[in-house]
C-alpha cells in the first residue's frame, strides 16, 4: 500500500519535463500567489489567534481622522481605526442604522474568522461604499507571516 501511495504522490507532484513548461507554470504560481494577497510588508492580526486580518496600507480616513472613540448603548467606550480592506473577518446579524456612529451607515457586527472574537464592524453607505471600524486594542501589529 505505501508504494501505491508514493506512487501517486509523485505522479501529483511531477513537474513538466520542458524548460518553456516549468516557466508557465512558475509564472502561474507567481500570478496567483499576487491574487491571493495584497504584497502587504506587516501585518495587523488578531490578537487573540494572530489570525491576518489586515495592513497598515488599509487605514483610511473616516470623517477626518483614522482612529475614533465612541461608546455604545451600554456605555462601553471603544477606541476604533477605520480600515477599507479586511480579509480575515466574518460578519454577525443584519446590517442596521440604529446607534450608527457614522451619518449615513449601516453597520454588522465584525468577528475574527478564525476565533470569533468581536474585532469591530463594518460600515456600509447605500452607495456601496464601506469601510471596517475595528478595535484597536484586539489587534497587533506583526512582520511578514509564512
Amino acid at each position: 500500500m505505501e508504494a501505491l501511495t508514493d506512487k501517486i504522490h509523485t505522479y501529483l507532484l511531477r513537474l513538466p519535463t520542458d524548460k518553456q513548461s516549468t516557466e508557465k507554470l512558475e509564472e502561474f504560481l507567481e500570478d496567483e500567489a499576487v491574487e491571493k494577497e495584497p504584497d502587504w510588508e506587516e501585518k495587523i492580526l488578531c490578537r487573540q489567534c494572530h489570525q491576518v486580518i489586515t495592513s497598515p496600507t488599509e487605514r483610511v480616513e473616516v470623517q477626518g481622522s483614522h482612529q475614533h472613540t465612541f461608546a455604545n448603548p451600554g456605555g462601553i467606550i471603544y477606541q476604533i481605526g477605520c480600515f477599507r480592506l479586511v480579509k480575515g473577518c466574518g460578519y454577525v446579524g443584519p446590517a442596521t442604522e440604529e446607534w450608527s456612529w457614522f451619518k449615513g451607515y449601516k453597520w454588522r457586527i465584525a468577528v475574527c474568522s478564525s476565533c470569533l472574537t468581536h474585532l469591530g464592524w463594518i460600515f456600509l453607505s447605500s452607495g456601496n461604499e464601506s469601510f471596517h471600524g475595528l478595535i484597536l486594542n484586539r489587534l497587533v501589529q506583526g512582520g511578514n507571516r509564512a
